[in-house]
């Protein structure tokens, strides 16, 4: 353990050396009345707290901000012409003692074992009494601080990155579903090059040589999830088990097995209408948080038979008609997006039922060409997956990096080269 003198966060404001604050109430007529370009931040922990921008500023200068209201989630914010609103506290360093950026990473850890929620709020009165700071040398504080924004920049580039793919490959669905893949492997001329390549239907523009139907005369099987008592919570026993497929686990596009559950294979005998196998299709009939109603994802073939729980739909395609993969994909499209949208009920979670998901209708090119457009999106996908496994990997090692260093766990020499490999 480290024998670092350290202080609460309250010794070192009535010392001077910080001083703790509020921002100001800015609302969405005063960003209207005084349109500019200066960031306003606020509560979120999204977008790096911003809320919107603003022709006034409140300051010029280096602080640490944190969400008085959302969760007490803690900012470093650089010099540069910023306000922040009531929701938001600011902690300004008052003297040569303390490294801002530091003082950042130091509370941001600690912060990481601390609840905030919006009945136990992060006033200053209250993160004062909280949070305590070493005394530390200050070329010691700017080396751990240099150390820790290292991998703060490959974090920031491999998001960026990941955006970017994300965005390629949303232009491409777009693309790939309204244009489709010629002889040549390349996507047609668009409609204003080749009029003559396309043809009108009830689901918008589509190459002339596709034909359209409904879900209900291209799926094998196509099921809801058991009626609610014959699945319930209780049920759940712990692994080994079968899996069951939730809500949270159907993303867009990507199967989420973070988080499991399962039920006894007896139980699971008893449901094998609902039974989940590689490749099927899953079907979210209920709408969450950021994730659409209708959304969908397919079942990895690497995982074990499962059941679909209630407001999941598993739907399995005819092998000669169409391909699990290609239909998934276009599930995940704007045009099946407002198809659904027509058929959804409910206010504060949409949903739609097996009746209504039937009516949808589906583009369908010829087999072969549904499967290059699949491999198309699946190679752009695995490129996503490849770099947030290395986002996830930089952040794990910014977590450890973070306790050992600003514990004193593990001691920095000055004198290294500024390379959080040497930490």
């Amino acid at each position: 353990m480290s024998d670092w003198a350290v202080e609460k966060l309250n010794d070192w404001v009535l010392s001077g050396d910080i001083e703790l604050g509020r921002g100001n109430i800015i609302s969405k007529e005063d960003i209207n009345a005084f349109p500019g370009p200066y960031p306003i931040y606020s509560s979120s922990a999204h977008n790096n707290g911003k809320f919107g921008e603003y022709a006034k500023f409140m300051f010029d200068e280096e602080l640490v901000t944190w969400s008085v209201d959302g969760g007490g989630n803690l900012f470093y914010r650089p010099r540069h012409k910023f306000s922040v609103t009531n929701v938001c506290g600011f902690m300004r360093i008052k003297s040569g003692n303390l490294h801002a950026q530091f003082v950042y990473y130091c509370l941001s850890d600690q912060h990481k074992r601390l609840t905030f929620d919006y009945t136990t709020k992060a006033h200053p009165s209250v993160i004062r009494k909280l949070y305590w700071l070493p005394r530390l040398e200050i070329h010691l504080q700017q080396k751990i601080a240099r150390i820790l924004q290292t991998i703060d920049q490959a974090i920031e580039k491999t998001e960026v990155l990941i955006e970017k793919y994300q965005q390629i490959k949303a232009g491409l669905m777009h693309d790939l579903f309204t244009r489709g893949i010629d002889a040549d492997g390349k996507l047609r001329p668009t409609r204003e090059q080749a009029p003559e390549l396309y043809q009108q239907t009830p689901i918008g523009w589509i190459p002339k040589d596709w034909e359209w139907t409904t879900l209900d005369t291209v799926n094998e099987s196509l099921v809801d999830g058991p009626f609610g008592s014959n699945l319930k919570t209780e049920h759940y026993v712990s692994d080994p088990g079968v899996r069951v497929v939730r809500l949270q686990n159907i993303q867009l596009t990507k199967y989420n097995d973070d988080d499991k559950a399962f039920v006894s294979n007896k139980h699971a005998d008893s449901l094998f209408r609902n039974k989940v196998i590689g490749n099927d299709i899953l079907i979210a009939g209920l709408g969450e948080d950021r994730y659409p109603v209708g959304r969908a994802c397919l079942y990895p073939d690497d995982l074990p038979p499962a059941i679909n729980k209630a407001d999941c739909f598993r739907l399995r395609c005819v092998d000669s008609l169409m391909s699990n993969g290609f239909l998934m994909y276009f599930l995940n499209t704007s045009s099946a997006r407002a198809q659904v949208r027509k058929y959804e009920q409910g206010v504060t979670r949409p949903r739609i039922n097996l009746g209504n998901m039937k009516k949808l209708i589906v583009p369908q090119p010829k087999l072969e060409e549904q499967s290059k457009i699949f491999e198309k999106l699946e190679h752009l996908g695995a490129k996503i997956d490849l770099e947030t496994k290395a986002k996830n990997k930089l952040l794990d090692k910014k977590s450890g990096l973070m306790h050992d260093l600003l514990t004193g766990k593990v001691q920095v020499n000055v004198n290294e080269p500024n390379t959080a490999a040497k930490a």
